[in-house]
């Protein structure tokens, strides 16, 4: 989702002054989830996985988020789908160096915003927006681990009241030379980051899988929804939440957009070819693939699977 410059910024969480394009407009933007932990650290390999992703068509990576992994034997009872042993790539840093070697779009998916510091934030997006020259999304979430959030002094329990906030405040540094803003959890006194980025506003996409709160947050501030999951009557619904919301925000529905992740790993094409279109039925404008499972660890068994998946995605 991109936005156009047409006058004066607002407070930064509706924007007057901006004008959506629409995010179908270019027609479905296919995209590949980074398989984080399952290539490994090595730069040259990490090079030549971007390589092949863009060589075999694909128009964006999306790179999910981690900072600390939890180490079951200190948590009885941890049942989380990360821990100490999965390796994660912290993405603004990744994206500094894909800059440089790839014409992809970059995507954050999702940055865990809450347990970070949004002026911080907002200067390193506008850095890899500026590197990348406007091939760069925001994706962010508010996540579900409290271990990370105590590891990074972060209060988790209001992460979902500060994103709003975040949003904000990162959309008037992105288009302001100065900003002031005094709110609940941020107080900038005439200042700003230089240089600012290409696009202004920067896209910010948001990932949501449960709670209500969290579909209705996307429908009144993001530019697109992440989803995750096979299209179904449930991820209907929640495209309905998301649409009644931007609706009653007084936003145009159909201007926000929708990355369908499609799990590509088993290698079973008809399937995938199935979740697209039945993501493409709901409104998709992007679909990621993911290659990450117990069959692939290679490089080459990754880009195997993404290069029929791009057959189907023609």
């Amino acid at each position: 989702m991109r936005w156009s410059v047409e006058g004066g910024v607002g407070d930064g969480s509706e924007l007057p002054g901006y004008q959506l394009v629409s995010p179908g407009a270019e027609g479905l933007r296919r995209g590949v989830i980074f398989p984080q932990g399952s290539i490994g650290g090595d730069p040259d390999l990490v090079r030549e996985f971007v390589a092949g992703v863009e060589q075999a068509g694909f128009d964006h990576l999306v790179v999910p988020d981690h900072v600390l992994g939890v180490d079951p034997s200190a948590h009885p009872g941890w049942s989380g789908v990360y821990d100490v042993d999965d390796m994660f790539h912290e993405p603004m840093v990744l994206f500094g160096f894909l800059a440089g070697v790839c014409s992809l779009e970059l995507v954050t998916g999702v940055l865990v915003l809450p347990q970070r510091q949004s002026v911080l934030v907002a200067k390193q997006a506008a850095e890899v927006d500026l590197l990348t020259r406007g091939r760069f999304r925001l994706g962010v979430g508010i996540g579900w681990n409290r271990v990370e959030y105590q590891g990074m002094s972060a209060e988790f329990a209001t992460r979902g009241r500060r994103i709003e906030e975040q949003v904000a405040v990162m959309r008037r540094l992105w288009t302001e030379p100065t900003v002031h803003f005094a709110g609940r959890d941020h107080r900038i006194d005439g200042a700003g980051i230089a240089p600012l980025p290409v696009q202004r506003p920067i896209p910010i996409w948001m990932g949501a899988e449960r709670d209500p709160r969290s579909f209705a947050r996307v429908g009144r501030l993001a530019d697109g929804w992440m989803a995750l999951g096979p299209p179904s009557a449930e991820a209907s619904d929640r495209l309905g939440l998301i649409r009644s919301a931007a609706q009653s925000a007084g936003r145009d529905p159909g201007l926000v957009g929708v990355e369908a992740w499609v799990n590509a790993a088993d290698g079973d094409m008809v399937r995938v070819a199935a979740d697209v279109q039945g993501w493409r039925r709901l409104g998709a404008t992007h679909v990621a693939l993911n290659s990450r499972g117990p069959a692939t660890s290679t490089v080459r068994q990754h880009l195997e699977i993404l290069r029929r998946g791009a057959t189907v995605l023609e």
